[in-house]
């Protein structure tokens, strides 16, 4: 008898890992749906590695959204030409898929445009949304939507932005907008193209196209009264979003996490990354209501050296030390979370990300 459960037993097991045997390995079988998302957010901590996340999840007085994640990967975030990358080349491999030159933006190694997952978006009718805590014209969301062999030619992003089609953009710099060298107002060329122009989240109706401006140049830090503009932002978008038919692509930065770690100041680093995981909350929120949404959360390069030397889980507090002002060319995790996020699994090249996105809106 003991003999014929065997038999039975064996067979059964064969059975069951042939069906899911792939490419020579035996996968596990799993309970969540390969279907596509119709919507992804990624949300990308500017200067965010490990270290911030640890030191973050000491001093919160609940778990980080970010480590509600299952699935986990590792991203490099070398320039083409550095070992240490600037936010312009790492935003740009993320949203372009090609590794390119240190304070470069949306352009290849030859200076040649590239087309970002939001030119992409846009043209396959998805609604796009970008967010930020620094200026809208600043390195990282500027990868996404514009093209320059110099980052920190600001009004020449801002002009850029307006040519472009999205929907929902939030963040400060409104000078490079109406107090520019050339004359020129692009205040006007968004009221032209019919786009609400707001100073307050407050503000927005909801009914158009839509730019809120949150400062004249930088916004300050949330520690001297910014607010949640992050997170009310990303639910705006949401709300504005979320029943169209083609669904919806947004980019959420947290943009002074790297401040912080510039001026190595480990308070303003750890108000930082809590309003920034706020947002990863509201992203994450969502996608398990929704069932069709995959959110992405990771850093574009480690800023400060940021170290930790103690901690007192017990009391929430963390000793932490930096060994640099500058990027350092650590590697930094990626969260994800909703459907197909099994994807972003392993160690890869920033420029990875873009493809994986790419492959999960099912664009050619």
């Amino acid at each position: 008898m003991v003999k014929y459960i065997f038999i039975v037993l064996s067979v059964f097991i064969f059975l069951s890992c042939s069906k899911t045997k792939e490419e020579g390995y035996i996968k596990p079988i799993e309970n969540e749906s390969s279907d596509q998302p119709k919507n992804i957010i990624l949300l990308i901590g500017d200067g965010m590695a490990l270290s911030q996340i640890t030191a973050a999840r000491t001093v919160s007085n609940k778990q980080l959204n970010m480590l509600r994640c299952d699935y986990i990967g590792i991203q490099s975030t070398h320039a083409a030409d550095k070992y240490v990358t600037d936010s312009g080349a790492s935003a740009t491999a993320m949203a372009c898929g090609k590794k390119t030159k240190y304070y470069t933006i949306g352009v290849d190694v030859d200076g040649t445009p590239l087309t970002s997952i939001i030119e992409l978006a846009e043209s396959n009718g998805l609604y796009t949304g970008i967010m930020t805590t620094s200026t809208i014209v600043h390195a990282t969301p500027a990868a996404f939507y514009a093209h320059h062999t110099d980052r920190f030619a600001y009004e020449d992003m801002a002009l850029q932005l307006t040519y472009q089609n999205v929907d929902f953009f939030m963040g400060g710099g409104k000078l490079y907008f109406d107090q520019r060298s050339d004359g020129l107002n692009l205040i006007d060329s968004l009221l032209a193209k019919n786009y609400e122009v707001v100073d307050s989240l407050v503000q927005v109706s909801g009914d158009k196209k839509t730019a809120v401006f949150i400062a004249n140049n930088n916004p300050g830090r949330y520690t001297w009264g910014r607010g949640d503009v992050l997170g009310t932002s990303l639910d705006i978008a949401i709300d504005t979003f979320r029943n169209k038919e083609k669904g919806f692509f947004i980019m959420v930065e947290g943009a002074q996490i790297d401040w912080a770690g510039d001026e190595n100041d480990q308070n303003y680093l750890m108000a930082e990354m809590l309003d920034f995981d706020r947002a990863v909350g509201k992203a994450i929120d969502f996608a398990e209501e929704d069932g069709n949404t995959l959110v992405i959360i990771t850093g574009d390069h480690e800023t400060g050296g940021f170290s930790l030397l103690d901690g007192d889980e017990a009391n929430n507090n963390v000793e932490g030390g930096f060994l640099t002002t500058q990027h350092t060319g650590s590697m930094v995790p990626v969260f994800a979370f909703g459907s197909g996020a099994k994807e972003f699994i392993g160690v890869y090249e920033n420029s990875e990300i873009f493809y994986k996105m790419k492959a999960q809106l099912g664009f050619k």
